[in-house]
């Protein structure tokens, strides 16, 4: 695609009984921790940001991670804003609404 930076927001929505789905999400954070990738987790999701392929490797190490660990189903609900031609960042777009 191209090498700007973009966001994404991911919310991952376990469809397992076999433990906590806090968990799951918890192992998901962790590898979003261990990404390098800039974060923010919210209560419903997780905003992330960094150049386009670094946000979908660390999708795609996330689905891994779950499968490989033994979760049997979840929803990954995922938004991406990209800018064609150039980086949009969360700052910029929340920036306004800081506080004091």
């Amino acid at each position: 695609m191209h090498q700007h930076i973009i966001n994404a927001s991911l919310q991952i929505l376990p469809v397992v009984q076999d433990k906590h789905p806090y968990e799951w999400v918890d192992e998901a954070i962790a590898i979003i921790q261990q990404s390098g990738v800039k974060y923010e987790v919210g209560a419903f999701a997780t905003v992330v940001e960094g150049r386009y392929e670094e946000v979908l490797t660390l999708i795609n190490n996330i689905n891994n991670h779950l499968k490989q660990q033994g979760c049997a189903e979840w929803i990954l609900s995922v938004q991406i804003q990209i800018r064609a031609f150039g980086d949009i960042t969360g700052e910029e777009k929340t920036a306004k609404f800081a506080q004091a």
